[in-house]
């Protein structure tokens, strides 16, 4: 009877159930008042008395055994009541992850590239954090040169000779440096200025800048290079340069591009005149040629440079600058359509 008493045990430790009627049927097998428990007290007397005390203590140990698992498995099935209370059918597939979007900005940098890279023009990169050789020197920008008071830059405190950079020219600068004619790349990249935040200014903006250099380009290149980008970006192939200055092209151009007048939108844009400015370009200084090391009388080439929030700005009808940089996700869900 004691052997029976311990395989009633065994079978009590490895009881599992998935639901409180199987543990409730658990109960009444062995707690209940016609249990297994209540036949063997009743048989109690009925054993041996060098058998009692060995009985009994095997007997109390199945009556523990019991209780414990009986209160073991409530207290686990609850817990599974409440967790599914709190977040549902735990064995329902999730929910799908939401999709996000590419920022404004990173889809206008990416068409701007692709436009691009199918003439021929790979991408350069260079540090935020610039010394002023790189952003002013070289591009015949020498200290004291008043043309520098037109980009209000963020120097380093410590060393006046480091700075932000206000612009990726100094990309341009590095790449000639290190590369040998023919050159043809662009320069996307975050540059900063010194300027109040309002909604058409931010102290951090975004710029592209485009360079090649070879042996007898020409002004003419540079104009159909500008046709071909603005007829693929906007679908608009009617442009117009005016003279202009820049301290690293001569002659220096800014470029416009004839976007219409046929909404109102389109009045305000343009003022009235149709006419929407893109961009700034003209040909390499021989000075900036020569400060890199490319031989001014042997090359020749163009540079132009254009800002990327103020594209992107057109584009989308974005009527804020400061919407592109607060992470508002209500804002950049708009974009999940865009390329």
């Amino acid at each position: 009877m004691i052997d029976k008493l311990k395989e009633l045990i065994a079978e009590a430790e490895a009881f599992t159930a998935q639901s409180k009627d199987e543990v409730e049927q658990f109960r009444i097998k062995y707690l209940g008042s016609k249990g297994l428990l209540k036949e063997y007290f009743a048989e109690f007397k009925n054993v041996a008395n060098e058998q009692k005390k060995e009985f009994g203590q095997t007997i109390n140990q199945l009556k523990k055994t019991a209780e414990d698992k009986v209160n073991a498995l409530k207290e686990a099935l609850e817990n599974q009541e409440e967790d599914n209370g709190l977040y549902g059918d735990l064995s329902r597939p999730g929910e799908p992850i939401a999709l996000g979007a590419r920022h404004p900005i990173s889809i206008v940098k990416n068409q701007i590239i692709d436009i691009f890279s199918r003439i021929g023009f790979n991408v350069s990169e260079g540090p935020e954090i610039e010394d002023d050789w790189h952003n002013f020197t070289a591009l015949n920008l020498p200290e004291y040169h008043p043309a520098r008071d037109m980009q209000d830059t963020f120097f380093v405190q410590t060393n006046p000779d480091i700075l932000l950079r206000t612009h990726t020219s100094s990309v341009q600068v590095r790449y000639m440096e290190e590369n040998k004619p023919p050159i043809r790349t662009i320069s996307p990249g975050r540059v900063y200025r010194n300027e109040a935040i309002s909604a058409r200014s931010h102290c951090f903006f975004h710029q592209v800048e485009g360079l090649y250099i070879d042996k007898d380009v020409s002004f003419a290149d540079l104009k159909q290079t500008l046709q071909y980008f603005t007829t693929e970006m906007f679908g608009k192939s009617k442009i117009r340069l005016r003279p202009s200055y820049f301290p690293f092209t001569e002659p220096s151009a800014e470029v416009d591009v004839y976007w219409g007048l046929e909404t109102e939108t389109d009045y305000k844009m343009t003022k009235g005149t149709g006419w929407l400015e893109i961009m700034g370009c003209g040909m390499v200084d021989p000075n900036v040629l020569d400060n890199c090391g490319i031989d001014s009388k042997e090359y020749s080439g163009f540079a132009f440079g254009m800002g990327i929030d103020r594209i992107a700005l057109l584009l989308h009808q974005i009527s804020d600058i400061r919407l592109l940089s607060e992470n508002d996700v209500r804002f950049l869900e708009q974009f999940k359509s865009a390329l």
